[in-house]
């Protein structure tokens, strides 16, 4: 059926005998309509072949009915998920995604401009990192934001964290009782929120055990870029006993990079521990002590606190954390005993 032929609300009101503002109440939802009215719309809705036209709906109501969601190209393996359950705890609420994609944080000005013009109802970020103006731009459209996985410190603006410094904690707490005394920390890229606050959970949960003195290398959480900032380390330096990688992508790469060109042993002489609990973290080649994060839990958070902003505008905003599950692999033995 082309544009021209196109039924519409006015041809069911007509069709069905009543007015077409019934016909909009009826597909309004929570809207009273009698029994007897809603039967006769439907019938001849039916009968037309007639649906309603969901923008128009949206524009009477003021409301878009969309989420933006803004996630960074260089996503983390586990984001695929995130997104699946974004969308789904957003279509609980009768809400659409539209998704945004960044390559470079100089991109973020520009992402935002576009958002603006859709008139979203409101944002869930996932980007690797967030300035303050974002959050600021968005407010004096009356538009709330959530961070997911990140945090503002020192800005008003709502968050959804799995708790890096806990699980941080429980994968050094595993290495120390191992008695791994040598540690090298491959971070993630320096410009991404969520790298930063696990470079910082590890180093404070290795100063809680008297390590102050630890390496650190960066990748950009790519499995290629473990390899080559590991081999680039081994060239200049002593290996460590134990690798504290800023995700699982990073630990599976310097696990292969230690086995083929390093020809060393995992765990027998390195042992390694990543951090998100991705499907492959669990491949019989890797079996990696790693955290798993909470998404189900943490996206169904984001949209309730996103919801629950856009409407109670006055609501203040807040953190939730999220604890991380321990999964422990086949990754981590004790310190060789020449290394101790």
């Amino acid at each position: 059926m082309n544009k021209k032929n196109r039924v519409t609300s006015y041809d069911v009101a007509h069709a069905a005998g009543v007015s077409q503002s019934a016909v909009s109440r009826v597909y309004r939802p929570g809207v009273s309509v009698s029994k007897k009215t809603r039967e006769k719309v439907l019938k001849a809705a039916e009968e037309l072949g007639y649906k309603p036209n969901a923008i128009a709906r949206m524009l009477i109501n003021q409301s878009t009915g969309m989420i933006a969601v803004i996630i960074s190209s260089r996503a983390n393996v586990n984001f695929p998920e995130v997104l699946a359950q974004l969308n789904k705890h957003i279509a609980e609420k009768n809400k659409r995604v539209l998704l945004f994609t960044l390559d470079d944080a100089e991109q973020l000005e520009t992402v935002i401009e576009q958002i603006l013009a859709y008139q979203v109802d409101g944002v869930v970020a996932l980007t690797a990192h967030f300035e303050a103006d974002s959050v600021t731009q968005f407010a004096k459209q009356n538009i709330p934001v959530v961070l997911y996985n990140r945090e503002l410190p020192d800005h008003s603006v709502s968050s959804v964290c799995c708790n890096h410094d806990q699980g941080l904690r429980m994968l050094v707490d595993i290495l120390v009782n191992h008695h791994h005394q040598h540690f090298l920390i491959m971070a993630g890229p320096k410009d991404s929120d969520v790298a930063r606050a696990r470079l910082s959970g590890a180093r404070n949960a290795l100063l809680s055990h008297g390590f102050t003195d630890t390496s650190v290398v960066y990748g950009d959480y790519s499995y290629d870029s473990a390899r080559e900032c590991l081999s680039a380390y081994a060239e200049k330096n002593m290996l460590p006993t134990a690798i504290i990688c800023a995700n699982d992508t990073m630990a599976i790469g310097a696990i292969d990079e230690i086995r083929e060109n390093l020809n060393l042993r995992v765990p027998e002489d390195i042992s390694v521990v990543g951090f998100d609990g991705i499907s492959a973290s669990s491949w019989h080649s890797y079996q990696l002590t790693t955290v798993s994060q909470p998404t189900y839990f943490m996206t169904k958070a984001a949209v309730e606190t996103l919801v629950n902003l856009i409407e109670s505008p006055d609501i203040p905003p807040e953190t939730r954390y999220w604890p991380g599950k321990l999964i422990e692999g086949n990754s981590v033995a004790a310190a060789p005993r020449d290394n101790e």
